[in-house]
């Protein structure tokens, strides 16, 4: 599913070079269920925009399903992630003036989940977090737990092969986050979908399958 090789990121401070990520060595299989776990600023987040395509790396190489993403210019790695990944975020990203109904049926405008049986999608998704009876409130009409799950619902429209998870609980109470959390690994593995998370929490890492320390994965200097 992933293959990472001498994979690297910088950014420039002044005259600086700031390593940003830098991973040896790394494979994640279909269906495996992995944490990124390490201190706040070691990469995390950048190697998940990596993954994503939202982020070129400078040097090495990055394979997702079989595809160079080092390869892919950006209109093409936008493609890809639109008709591969499904994305949930800490902050949610939905939209206000929309229904929760009407938020997940957006995450198929860029996908492969358009066409006819769109809302009847959407509207399975939704009752099987236990929404049946909140599609037509928006997000401020919802509790954070609500709306996260709405969240979840709008990264999987699009069947993705691949859920890129980044803090997505870090706004939850410890019980919310924990439902939500395994309601998502649990609709993940039923399809046999990937799942890679960011977090800083060690309980919330131990719900999933495998925890992969990235300051272990740092190539030798």
């Amino acid at each position: 599913m992933i293959q990472i090789h001498e994979l690297t990121k910088s950014y420039s401070r002044g005259e600086e070079a700031i390593v940003a990520c830098d991973v040896s060595a790394l494979e994640i299989s279909r269906g495996e269920q992995v944490a990124l776990v390490g201190r706040s600023g070691c990469g995390k987040s950048t190697l998940l925009s990596m993954i994503a395509g939202l982020l070129p790396p400078d040097h090495g190489s990055l394979r997702v399903l079989d595809v160079e993403l080092t390869a892919l210019g950006e209109s093409a790695r936008d493609r890809f992630r639109a008709e591969h990944i499904g994305m949930v975020f800490q902050t949610f990203n939905l939209l206000q003036p929309f229904t929760a109904l009407e938020n997940v049926m957006l995450g198929s405008v860029f996908g492969k989940g358009g066409g006819r049986g769109l809302r009847e999608r959407a509207t399975e998704l939704l009752r099987g977090v236990g929404l049946a009876d909140r599609m037509h409130h928006r997000p401020n009409e919802m509790s954070v737990g609500q709306a996260q799950r709405v969240a979840i619902c709008r990264a999987l429209i699009n069947d993705p092969s691949l859920i890129l998870a980044d803090e997505p609980l870090g706004n939850q109470d410890r019980e919310t986050g924990r439902e939500v959390l395994q309601l998502l690994l649990d609709m993940a593995k039923e399809h046999n979908r990937t799942v890679v998370m960011v977090t800083h929490s060690p309980e919330n890492a131990g719900q999933l399958e495998r925890i992969v320390e990235l300051a272990e994965l740092r190539r030798a200097s």
